[in-house]
């Protein structure tokens, strides 16, 4: 929803648009400085929703200084971070439906235009996620009790052999390899058994559900694998059945289960 058009040469100021709610409290978000201080964050009514807004230097949100800014990690986390504090605030009072960082338009009129076109998937939106919060699921495998055998080379390959291989050395080494391969394929199994499992019991207790893409490994290799990064829509009143559940599927799986929320649900207001 980011207006990036064409931009008269003249103009100061753009409207940055942080969420938008059926009816927000304004002392809700009373105090918060937003993404540009000095400026009071307003409501901007469009037909029966309101909008949580902020007036900008347009010069500091062009694309270019928007690159910049966006490529200094202490710069985004300021930004991503006053974004949320705004739209957590809102949505402590009523039900509310995130923008993306950075959505601004050149002049309220265009503003309001802009997001009455987008009232039916706002509506959806609402009407989806009031009453819930999204929680957060990361799931990693038990690391194996025994490190992995490395299979010993056969004599005639290891650097400068000179002796004769023992009668079936070789086919034993093969015999080492394979069985080094079928328990990795083994826990490749498991792990994806474990993942289905956790993923289908909390979609059992959701209203909605999105698996991400994995974490890599830290490094060291000593660290337990992720086999499942995901995240749910929870009705608020489920919150106990939540907690416990995951606690059932620890101790029946023996695997590391993060749960992390509630949050704004993000994830789920962009689906129709």
């Amino acid at each position: 929803m980011t207006d990036r058009g064409p931009e008269p040469a003249s103009a100061e100021s753009a409207l940055y648009v942080f969420a938008v709610c059926e009816a927000p409290d304004p002392a809700a978000f009373a105090g918060l400085p937003g993404v540009a201080a000095g400026a009071p964050l307003r409501r901007l009514r469009f037909g029966e929703l309101t909008a949580v807004v902020q007036t900008v230097r347009a010069a500091d949100f062009t694309d270019e200084a928007w690159q910049v800014r966006m490529s200094e990690r202490d710069e985004l986390e300021r930004y991503a971070r006053a974004h949320h504090d705004v739209v957590s605030a809102a949505a402590a009072v009523c039900p509310t439906v995130p923008l993306p960082l950075a959505t601004l338009y050149h002049g309220e009129e265009r503003a309001r235009q802009a997001l009455v076109e987008e009232t039916g998937r706002f509506l959806a939106a609402l009407r989806r996620t009031a009453g819930h919060a999204e929680w957060g699921v990361k799931v990693y495998a038990a690391a194996p009790s025994v490190p992995e055998p490395v299979p010993a080379p056969h004599p005639q390959e290891a650097p400068g052999a000179r002796t004769c291989p023992a009668p079936g050395a070789g086919l034993a080494y093969l015999e080492r390899k394979r069985g080094a391969q079928a328990r990795r394929e083994r826990r490749h199994d498991d792990s994806l058994r474990l993942a289905e499992t956790v993923d289908a019991a909390f979609l059992n207790l959701a209203a909605a559900g999105r698996r991400l893409r994995l974490h890599a490994p830290e490094p060291g290799g000593k660290a337990r694998a992720q086999v499942l990064n995901a995240t749910y829509l929870v009705a608020e009143h489920r919150r106990t059945e939540l907690d416990a559940l995951a606690r059932t599927l620890r101790d029946a799986t023996g695997a590391r289960i993060d749960v992390s929320g509630p949050w704004v649900p993000y994830s789920f207001v962009g689906e129709v």
